[in-house]
């Protein structure tokens, strides 16, 4: 399976913006229920967001409402418009993509995952 690789990852006071990609080097991706994942210091990795192949979404309870999945399967690339940051945010942030029939929010149903992405919020 191909790579994926993400960006956008950087330090931005509370309250601030990012986006985050996720680019697939293949278009097979674009039938995958891709997700974002992100893992604090020593913490566990959690779900963020994902989006199936229809485009339906989940959130996280802790992102709703200030983080938007997207994808745009003409360029291969899984995105993540994070508004309204808080510290609590920081961690580094994964894409991740399978093939299961159901799109949730959880890591072992994941195989294919990119390097991640560090993100760190200020106050």
């Amino acid at each position: 399976q191909g790579q994926l690789v993400e960006s956008g990852g950087g330090s931005v006071q509370a309250g601030g913006s990012l986006r985050l990609s996720c680019a697939a080097s293949e278009s097979t991706y674009s039938s995958y229920c891709m997700g974002w994942f992100r893992q604090a210091p020593g913490k566990e990795r959690d779900g963020v967001a994902a989006i199936d192949t229809a485009g339906y979404t989940t959130y996280a309870d802790s992102v709703k409402g200030r983080f938007t999945i997207s994808r745009d399967k003409s360029k291969n690339t899984l995105y993540l418009q994070m508004n309204s940051l808080k510290p609590e945010d920081t961690a580094i942030y994964y894409c991740a993509a399978h093939r299961r029939p159901f799109c949730l929010l959880i890591p072992g149903d994941f195989p294919y995952w990119g390097q991640g992405t560090q993100v760190t919020v200020s106050s």
